[in-house]
């Protein structure tokens, strides 16, 4: 018992002490050197805080802009006049490394028509650059360069892009060197090959000029959302529009590269019709036309029908069941069941191959 009285006066003489020391650091800081000119009660009770470190996307850019490639095609133009010179024309454009074997994505107006194409890497090597294919309706290409230990731009295969995600487009506008714009996504495209209007890409207001086309739109993490391809135009020069701009979405893209890569081409199936209607209670599409001499006017399908399953898959929209048919091998033949005033019928469809 005594052990204990003793220990108990001890520790309260003990915080006494520490109590009145701490009062007469706080009324007199002179008392120990170097304390003088500083704020003792600040440093006391507010502690140290860490300074946070600024938001930056300078980690993001490092991993994908190695792969990012200057482009420039001329083209030979030859004067008719007799004594004139060759006149040689040139484009500038951006393109994106997409694997070790030297295949490269760009825009087809960047290279189109031309007779040189030369990739410049950013660490300065220069490469002649053999056109493997082109699609019109995504206006992609693809571009091959022979060279050893490329860089490779990051891809998720099953990246899905949303509105509002921070994006970075990568390229080389007006031949000024690499830059990067930064902005979000303002509205999301189709991945299906049925996509022919770049107002149905991914939309975007992070700035793209001439040279920027077919140059990379990445996220912050530095993987891959969409290849860069043009600003909105439009007829009237009254308008003033700002911050539009399109990509054509990875999962699109990755599909055009990967037929032309095999093919030498985009290969699309076509049924031969044309709708823009869906029947929300029969979950189907309607028929708004069909074309002559075309395999829905072979199979019998008509004008009003509603299509509502193709090859047992359910039609969630239009553009699912457009994207089905134009992602069919040409010669396949597809099962389509049909409303048809009041009565369900099956119908065999050949589909064939769709030409410019």
């Amino acid at each position: 018992m005594k052990l204990f009285s003793s220990i108990k006066y001890t520790i309260t003489a003990i915080s006494y002490g520490v109590l009145i020391a701490v009062i007469l650091l706080l009324l007199i800081p002179g008392l120990v050197p170097g304390l003088n000119d500083t704020n003792l009660a600040t440093s006391l009770f507010k502690g140290s805080q860490a300074q946070q470190a600024p938001l930056s996307f300078a980690k993001a850019v490092s991993i994908a802009s190695p792969a990012v490639v200057n482009i420039y095609s001329q083209q030979i133009e030859v004067n008719p006049q007799y004594g004139r010179k060759p006149r040689k024309s040139t484009r500038l454009g951006s393109g994106v490394i997409m694997d070790t074997h030297g295949y490269i994505l760009t825009n087809l107006h960047v290279i189109r028509q031309a007779d040189l194409i030369q990739v410049l890497l950013q660490d300065g090597q220069v490469y002649p650059a053999e056109l493997i294919g082109f699609d019109h309706y995504t206006d992609l290409a693809v571009l091959k360069v022979s060279a050893n230990n490329l860089p490779v731009i990051p891809q998720k295969e099953q990246q899905t892009s949303l509105v509002g995600d921070i994006v970075l487009a990568i390229g080389n506008p007006l031949n000024l060197g690499q830059t990067v714009t930064q902005g979000i996504i303002s509205a999301t495209g189709r991945n299906g090959l049925s996509n022919t209007s770049y107002l149905e890409f991914l939309q975007m207001d992070a700035a793209i000029n001439e040279g920027n086309s077919g140059g990379a739109l990445i996220n912050s993490n530095g993987i891959l959302v969409g290849i860069n391809s043009r600003k909105f135009t439009q007829s009237n020069p009254q308008l003033s529009i700002q911050g539009i701009f399109f990509a054509v979405p990875y999962q699109l893209a990755y599909k055009v590269m990967k037929q032309i890569i095999e093919n030498g081409k985009v290969v699309r199936g076509w049924l031969g019709i044309a709708t823009n209607r869906y029947h929300t209670e029969l979950k189907g599409f309607v028929v708004e036309e069909v074309m002559e001499n075309s395999p829905a006017k072979a199979a019998g399908i008509q004008i009003g029908d509603i299509v509502y399953q193709i090859n047992n898959e359910s039609i969630n929209s239009v553009t699912d069941a457009l994207d089905i048919i134009a992602e069919t091998q040409p010669n396949t033949e597809l099962t389509f069941k049909i409303y048809r005033q009041g009565n369900t019928i099956e119908a065999k469809v050949k589909i064939i191959e769709l030409t410019n």
